[in-house]
């Protein structure tokens, strides 16, 4: 079952600590599965707080998802991305 990955960035606190993380996240693609769906395009919040900006990526499956996320590459890249900025961070199945 289609898995997606959804990062909502609520704000950045460091650009030097996020573009470090770009250059490692986009390294730690490897051959992974990933399939972008959306990345920092326009964002309209129709409801909640606004965002900054929203990535989802599609993986054939969470365990796919998981494998990524949980890599040695991506748990580096990660690192940044905390100090960073804010986010929140999810896992979502799709239907089928």
């Amino acid at each position: 079952m289609t898995a997606y990955v959804i990062f909502i960035r609520d704000s950045i606190k460091d650009a030097e600590e996020m573009a470090t993380y770009g250059k490692k996240a986009g390294a730690a693609r490897g051959d992974h599965p990933i399939t972008p769906l959306a990345f920092y395009g326009a964002v309209e919040t129709l409801e909640g707080p606004k965002v900054d900006g929203v990535v989802l990526l599609s993986f054939p499956d969470a365990a796919a998802a998981h494998a990524w996320y949980d890599s040695p590459a991506y748990q580096e890249a990660l690192q940044h991305r905390l100090k960073g900025a804010d986010y929140r961070v999810m896992i979502v199945e799709g239907l089928g």
